[in-house]
């Protein structure tokens, strides 16, 4: 039993000694590419180990960019069905457009706008009119622009929605720097208002020296008195 299964050998281990031999194949042919990239040839102090070992390391760099992606290196574009654009600039235009809808320029040139077509198509031969009464085209073409206009607005105010929360926040942190100053500073006038209570001021010690001048005159004008009040 023992004979019949070493001569026959287990298809598993026989297809892992073969993948074994396949990668030690893989790895001699990635040393000797490494070894004439890197100007090894003919070097005989580069030993056979450390040739591997960098093969092995190439080797597994390979599979790894293969496997994954180079996170140092920009994703190549996608091909997207929808139309790629800048959020940004066409945040910028939409608040240009929604500036300038709120300015009575605006309005002045809507009003002529439409005093013009009214007239045109009320007054212009028929073969020139274009809008007939009740002006269904004037109507559509004004549907139009209010149905631009609305989201291009609500846009522009998002936009300085967020600009107001940043800077509403910036204000927020810039007081609350300010109050912390403003109580650090108060502990140090306290602190230096207690310390000045403890130090002679000016006006004590000219006190004090004036008692000391009255009190030499009193001795001066009265010198027995204090003589015997001394025996």
């Amino acid at each position: 039993m023992s004979g019949e299964r070493r001569g026959g050998g287990d298809p598993g281990r026989d297809r892992r000694r073969e993948q074994i031999r396949v990668r030690r194949e893989l790895a001699r042919e990635h040393a000797r590419e490494f070894a004439r990239e890197q100007g090894l040839t003919g070097r005989e102090e580069e030993s056979a180990e450390r040739l591997r070992s960098k093969a092995a390391a190439a080797t597994g760099a390979t599979a790894l960019t293969r496997s994954r992606v180079r996170l140092d290196q920009p994703r190549s574009d996608r091909r997207r069905l929808l139309p790629v654009y800048d959020p940004e600039a066409f945040g910028r235009l939409s608040e240009r457009v929604a500036r300038f809808l709120g300015t009575g320029r605006f309005i002045v040139w809507m009003t002529l706008v439409i005093i013009v077509w009214v007239l045109w198509n009320i007054f212009a031969p028929d073969h020139l009119r274009f809008d007939e009464y009740p002006f269904i085209f004037l109507t559509l073409v004004l549907s139009l622009q209010a149905s631009y206009a609305a989201p291009l607005i609500l846009l522009a105010q998002n936009r300085q929605d967020d600009r107001d929360r940043v800077n509403l926040e910036q204000d927020r942190k810039q007081n609350e720097r300010s109050i912390a100053d403003t109580e650090y500073l108060t502990r140090e006038i306290a602190a230096l208002r207690m310390g000045l209570g403890e130090v002679a001021t000016r006006d004590w010690i000219r006190s004090e020296f004036q008692d000391l001048i009255k009190e030499m005159d009193e001795r001066r004008l009265f010198p027995a008195e204090s003589d015997e009040g001394d025996r």
